[in-house]
């Protein structure tokens, strides 16, 4: 296939994905199925294999995260990212209403739900996205543009070539997502975002873009900051000219005249937001004119033509019946109040974790107390404090493991109180079902109640014993028959197959995620390799500080650990990494990637960068060490030319690699 053969049909494709893309994450209305649009999205990235030059900044393969920051650039926002004066009643509604009407006698309002998320500027220059940015005080936010281009419904281009333009929308987390990243979190032992808002905006400002894409963050846009070549002359206008140029905004925005119905609007938002796909945490009422706007005016603080009515949070009494225990795969205790139904956020409740002894005294909480519980971002219950004592016993975590009556134990500088036994039966189902899971080992079709299954009738008491089940043992079990007891025992046999760093994020070391499992096999190559470095040397790694490498450190040496792994390269599983690092001759060196490599795309580049011990950064910096300069070379090769950093050439960056 010849270049232009091969550029008709990227362009092609390209435009056809980015129309699915709006129907499935802009319109809620997808055309195809995830395999057919799997398969355009494979025969893109053929093309851009062959012809590496196709991959442009809009190109649909560019959306997916995978860039590391050390920092996030600041900012300075040309027009002020503001906020708007809040109200918690309608009489105050009416009191904004009366003070417009001073200025404007018969004014349009447009009404509409405010999402509960953060606030984010997005610039484009001649329809393509080049910078979003967070609010930050409203004058200087921080570069998080890696990070929004994972979001899928964010355009990357826009349906006009616009000279300029910058929109500000609320980056939020759908309450799906959200629930899905809370159970992650607990079921690693980690301690679970309060609500989506701060899951949206710690997802936002992860420093490895990958993170931010496993988040399903979503956006609405909602405002024009700035605009060259068209003339926008009202709010409504606004929205629907975004909608056309492929933005997503919110639907449910309406035209007022009569402050009466806009609060009857406002009532009617609020009654159905519990049914609602994402958070919101009220409504926004708006002039519409923009020349009104400028009429009405600003305080020093907010603009006098604008108002966001915010809901009380919905509250119910109940009486705590008893309190329970969840021992997590890393040992920790995790009090459960369980407590008389209540419809909360309209779903019925009866439990909600109080996290740990901390909360619990200053909730001051007995069994047989009357208690306030809510659902904190309208999705996780929670107790809010105590209203009437019931005269119970005060809750309080056992001294002793409730699964195993281990004495359990608390380290200094935590909130965690965890049951020391590593053969505790609560942490070898966890640990279990945490080593079978997508993100580990993906064993398909292990799941928490197969798990279960296996460990009652002592089939299985490690992660090891996978390795070992015989198929008339699993046969014999209940609702087993031959199809699913061989999908089974293949899902097992194809996962020693997995790259290392599957298999050590899947030995459930204590603050070793994903991420941090890659940088260890990136750096040592073999499961030997990393059992034999020493704390000093663990440190060493690109993000990993002490406390990781510790961690890393003493559960390598850990005699029960030594024997699982032992087991496990008995059994056949994979023990090195195939991107391994071959060796250090780039050790200490810091590249940046910039313009169109002829020869290599840009991910193979780095990839030869890290396996000679070398790091890629995102961004020029007094730290970089050398800017890769391809073709068309941008904004990094003016700053490294300012800093005077050395700048190769293709021919000069592939002799180094030599």
């Amino acid at each position: 296939m010849d270049f232009q053969t091969a550029k008709k049909e990227h362009e092609a494709l390209s435009a056809e994905i980015k129309a699915h893309n709006m129907n499935y994450y802009t319109f809620d209305n997808p055309e195809i199925s995830d395999y057919e649009y799997d398969m355009l999205m494979k025969r893109v990235k053929e093309l851009e294999g062959f012809f590496p030059e196709l991959i442009t900044p809009d190109s649909p393969t560019q959306r997916v995260g995978g860039e590391t920051l050390n920092t996030f650039r600041k900012v300075n926002h040309t027009v002020q990212m503001g906020s708007l004066q809040d109200v918690f009643s309608f009489e105050e509604i009416r009191e904004f209403d009366r003070r417009v009407r001073k200025t404007l006698p018969e004014p349009l309002y447009i009404a509409e739900p405010k999402a509960d998320g953060l606030s984010v500027s997005l610039e484009y220059e001649n329809g393509v996205l080049v910078r979003g940015s967070t609010r930050g005080d409203g004058f200087v936010g921080e570069d998080v543009t890696a990070n929004i281009k994972t979001i899928k419904s964010v355009p990357l281009k826009l349906t006009r070539a616009l000279p300029f333009i910058e929109v500000r929308g609320e980056v939020y987390m759908p309450g799906k997502s959200f629930e899905r990243l809370v159970e992650k979190q607990e079921k690693q032992g980690e301690t679970p975002f309060k609500n989506p808002r701060n899951a949206a905006a710690g997802s936002l400002r992860q420093k490895d873009s990958s993170v931010a894409a496993e988040r399903g963050l979503d956006i609405f846009v909602f405002n024009i900051q700035q605009i060259d070549g068209e003339n926008i002359v009202s709010h409504k206008q606004s929205l629907e000219f975004m909608e056309e140029l492929g933005f997503k905004v919110i639907s449910d925005y309406k035209p007022f005249s009569d402050i009466e119905r806009a609060i009857d609007y406002i009532n009617e938002i609020g009654e159905k937001r519990h049914g609602l796909p994402f958070d919101i945490d009220g409504a926004v009422i708006k002039v519409d004119d923009f020349a009104a706007r400028e009429k009405i005016g600003h305080t020093s603080k907010v603009p006098k033509w604008a108002v966001a009515y915010k809901y009380p949070p919905e509250e119910k009494t109940t009486v705590l019946k008893r309190m329970e225990i969840n021992v997590g795969r890393t040992g920790a205790l995790t009090p459960v109040a369980v407590f008389e139904p209540v419809v909360l956020a309209g779903t019925t409740v009866s439990r909600a974790t109080l996290h740990n002894q901390d909360i619990m005294e200053r909730l001051d909480i007995h069994i047989g107390d009357t208690i306030l519980v809510r659902k904190a971002g309208d999705i996780i219950p929670e107790v809010v404090r105590t209203v009437k004592r019931g005269g119970g016993e005060a809750c309080k975590i056992p001294e002793n493991c409730p699964v195993c009556e281990s004495k359990v134990f608390r380290d200094s500088g935590e909130a965690v109180i965890r049951c020391p036994n590593i053969d505790c039966p609560a942490q070898i189902l966890r640990n279990i079902e945490h080593f079978a899971s997508r993100d580990a080992m993906n064993i398909d079709g292990l799941g928490e109640a197969i798990v279960l299954l296996l460990v009652e009738n002592r089939l299985i008491s490690t992660v090891a014993d996978l390795y070992k089940l015989r198929r008339g043992d699993v046969l014999a079990l209940p609702g087993f028959k031959d199809k699913s007891t061989d999908n089974l025992l293949n899902a097992i046999e194809a996962s020693k197959k997995n790259e290392l760093d599957r298999l050590i994020f899947a030995l459930g070391i204590k603050g070793v995620g994903r991420r941090s499992a890659a940088l260890l096999c990136e750096r040592f190559g073999d499961i030997d390799s990393i059992m034999s470095a020493d704390a000093e040397t663990l440190k060493t790694i690109e993000k990993f500080g002490d406390v990781l490498a510790e961690n890393v450190y003493s559960a390598l040496r850990e005699p029960h650990m030594i024997k699982l792994i032992g087991s496990l390269r008995e059994s056949g599983l994979n023990m090195s990494y195939s991107a391994k690092v071959k060796s250090d001759k780039l050790a200490g060196l810091t590249f940046v990637l910039t313009g169109t490599l002829s020869s290599m795309k840009r991910e193979e580049a780095k990839e030869k960068i890290e396996a000679l011990g070398g790091k890629c950064a995102g961004s020029v910096s007094s730290k970089t060490s050398y800017v890769v300069a391809g073709e068309e070379a941008g904004s990094k090769l003016l700053k490294a030319e300012l800093l005077g950093i050395k700048i190769l050439d293709e021919n000069e960056f592939a002799e180094l690699l030599k």
